[in-house]
């Protein structure tokens, strides 16, 4: 997986050279690497060939179908990676992907803000085994075993600021108790200084976390269906046009708002699978995130989504 990233970021430094004419120090910047790394990554281009009057057709695909994506749903950048075989987990597919976009971008002494879940567990253990200085990860939500080690990797380069509590609580007194402890304050006020936040973005499938995880049941989740929720992000459950469903589980989580996530720099959402197609496009449309990470078949489907709103509309 890291010689696949290493030669979608060749791609991508290539295209932008020869097809955008930016300047290698413009790439740099937006890529968020070094000016070295980017004259490196032309140069490899020219020595395998992969530049030669055009690019090879899958890679300018994948490059023209970010672009169109990036576009349609007014993102700072779209990172998409080859779908996996059928036999191969979506999610850590996509969660391999984030760890090394997220690697690349890091700023020294960098604090991480991170959502919960299965695909969010997979990108902490992931980039906690290959940054070569310890990160900080602060969590934007309860549920503490979401954040821990695992045992895919024997290396965590990771130092935790957790929210010691669950995600969804008995009442909404006991939500209120917990958020003004001084202790939660303080997590939140570090997640206020990062420099960038990774979310997931749940379905309303029986795979989803939330229902896997025990946080909310079956009739839960049929409860939030009725109510119009399309997906959730942080646990917060959005319609499909991504706005906030109101239902007595919401005054229950320990959190951060929509509207903290709003304001927080350089949101990545990461997510893909068929089934989680309807939630992504709902978060995208409440504007939630500004960089998505996925896979091509996800990808696929968001715009075609995406063309058939905009014929709705011009109908």
């Amino acid at each position: 997986m890291d010689n696949n990233y290493e030669e979608v970021l060749m791609y991508k430094a290539a295209w932008y050279y020869y097809f955008h004419n930016m300047t290698q120090q413009q790439i740099s910047e937006f890529l968020g690497i070094s000016r070295m790394r980017v004259v490196k990554l032309l140069n490899k281009a020219r020595a395998t060939g992969t530049i030669q009057f055009k690019m090879k057709d899958d890679s300018a695909n994948r490059m023209q179908l970010e672009e169109k994506l990036t576009k349609a749903y007014d993102l700072k950048d779209t990172f998409i990676v080859s779908s996996p075989p059928s036999q191969v987990n979506t999610n850590e597919n996509v969660a391999r992907a984030a760890a090394m976009y997220i690697n690349n971008r890091l700023e020294d002494n960098a604090l991480i803000n991170m959502g919960y879940g299965d695909t969010q567990s997979r990108i902490l253990n992931n980039l906690a085994a290959i940054v070569e200085q310890p990160i900080s990860i602060v969590s934007l939500t309860g549920g503490v075993n979401f954040y821990l080690p695992n045992n895919m990797s024997s290396i965590f380069n990771a130092k935790l600021y957790l929210i010691p509590s669950p995600i969804l609580v008995s009442s909404k007194e006991v939500a209120d108790a917990i958020k003004n402890e001084s202790s939660i304050n303080d997590i939140s006020r570090m997640a206020q200084l990062s420099s960038l936040s990774v979310v997931g973005i749940g379905s309303m499938s029986e795979n989803a976390t939330t229902l896997k995880s025990g946080i909310l049941s079956k009739n839960d989740l049929l409860y939030l269906k009725l109510k119009g929720a399309i997906g959730d992000v942080l646990c917060h459950f959005v319609d499909k046009d991504g706005k906030l469903v109101d239902s007595n589980i919401e005054s229950r989580l320990i959190t951060t708002s929509l509207d903290t996530l709003h304001r927080l720099k350089n949101v990545i959402g990461v997510a893909a699978g068929d089934e989680k197609v309807d939630a992504i496009k709902a978060v995208l449309n409440g504007g939630y995130i500004d960089i998505l990470v996925t896979d091509e078949s996800t990808a696929l489907k968001l715009l075609e989504n995406k063309s058939k709103s905009l014929d709705n509309l011009n109908d």
